[in-house]
């Protein structure tokens, strides 16, 4: 490779890096409803993204199972399936199980300050819950690079974004006048107990959160209109 033409492969990476952040915060947030279809032109119109950059984000968000690409239909936001989450939810916990304790065996005071300062944060900010996911999204970041291995960032990151949106969904719709404070709390849980290098702790805040996870899809099963899951349904039933 010339060296002239290195700047521009590293600014078209950061331009598709941007569109799928822009496009997961979407997909999260229910901005980009389950089950919706959509063209490439049409997330181009929403990111205000170049072509090249956004075909680049869908197909990571592809491989991602975030979006299912439907040939002679376009792509489609991946449905909500609470049956295929429950499958993924002890997946999840194993992954994170294996995170934690490495993070609290392996991080050094670089991590640990890091970590000690989201604690700061979120106690003293009460945030919403679009800012609590920023932060939840550190967290991840942090505790996976104090775990060592980039391999995980990569293969716990989907799992994050669809628990996230299941959460955005839980707190949004679900139990609104619930607040944020048993999720916040459940994230200090674990962070100060990696902080502090006591693994049996931190794998066991862990658990905790998966199962508080784990109520959230019994309560959005049972409380939640299945149109909201998939906006299609709406649809069918209007024919």
């Amino acid at each position: 490779m010339e060296p002239s033409d290195k700047p521009g492969r590293v600014n078209r990476l950061n331009l598709a890096n941007v569109a799928y952040d822009q496009l997961e915060e979407l997909i999260v947030t229910c901005a980009l409803k389950p089950g919706r279809y959509l063209s490439i032109q049409d997330l181009q119109t929403i990111t205000d993204g170049g072509r090249t950059p956004v075909h680049q984000a869908v197909s990571r968000l592809a491989a991602d199972t975030l979006i299912v690409i439907r040939p002679r239909h376009g792509l489609q936001i991946a449905p909500i399936d609470l049956a295929r989450e429950r499958v993924l939810l002890p997946l999840r916990r194993d992954l994170e199980r294996f995170v934690v304790r490495l993070a609290t065996e392996r991080a050094g005071p670089s991590h640990r300050n890091q970590l000690l300062h989201l604690c700061r944060t979120l106690q003293a900010s009460g945030p919403s819950l679009a800012a609590f996911n920023l932060l939840d999204r550190r967290i991840d970041h942090v505790l996976t690079a104090a775990a060592g291995e980039p391999f995980l960032e990569h293969t716990l990151r989907p799992l994050h974004t669809i628990f996230r949106r299941i959460g955005w969904i839980y707190h949004s719709w679900v139990r609104p006048d619930e607040g944020l404070a048993r999720t916040v709390d459940s994230h200090l849980a674990i962070i100060e107990a990696v902080a502090a290098g006591r693994v049996k702790t931190a794998v066991a805040a862990s658990d905790r959160l998966i199962a508080f996870s784990d109520s959230m899809l019994d309560a959005i099963e049972n409380d939640i209109d299945p149109a909201l899951l998939d906006c299609n349904l709406a649809l069918q039933a209007a024919d």
